[in-house]
């Protein structure tokens, strides 16, 4: 998103190395720490001590670059545009914008552009997804209590 380094879609060989990585790190995730041992193709070595968190972290990525998907890593205090914003909601920027001036989302103006933390939109995407189980499961009982489910 904003400011980030170039993004290139994975290889065949890097597909193939992620699943392998990511089937070997999945027998640890239920760890608080992981130590890894590194080999670099240039002879260097190192070991390196990661908290279980990260590994989880890592164990995402590596699924997405095993479906062939670039990825890319945001801060969590980022700020971001409202397009990306709207991308991330899966909404329209105007209804996005309409959002933000409803004081759903905060946000701030650079100037004429309206900016938005991700973890605001995040939160607000967290927020709506609980509304809308709750209202799936509330329909899901009156249907089970009508007889027409």
């Amino acid at each position: 998103m904003a400011a980030q380094k170039i993004v290139h879609p994975p290889t065949a060989t890097d597909v193939e190395q992620a699943k392998v990585s990511s089937r070997t790190l999945s027998k640890y995730t239920d760890v608080d720490r992981v130590q890894l041992s590194l080999r670099g193709s240039n002879g260097e070595s190192d070991e390196l001590v990661l908290p279980g968190h990260v590994l989880q972290i890592l164990l995402d990525v590596l699924a997405e670059v095993s479906q062939g998907n670039a990825i890319s890593l945001i801060p969590y205090h980022q700020e971001i545009s409202t397009q990306e914003a709207a991308n991330l909601l899966n909404v329209s920027r105007p209804f996005l914008v309409r959002l933000l001036e409803a004081g759903d989302i905060p946000f701030r103006k650079v100037g004429a552009h309206r900016r938005v933390k991700l973890q605001d939109v995040l939160s607000y995407k967290e927020q709506v997804d609980r509304q809308r189980h709750a209202t799936l499961d509330e329909l899901a009982e009156l249907s089970q209590n009508e007889g027409m489910g």
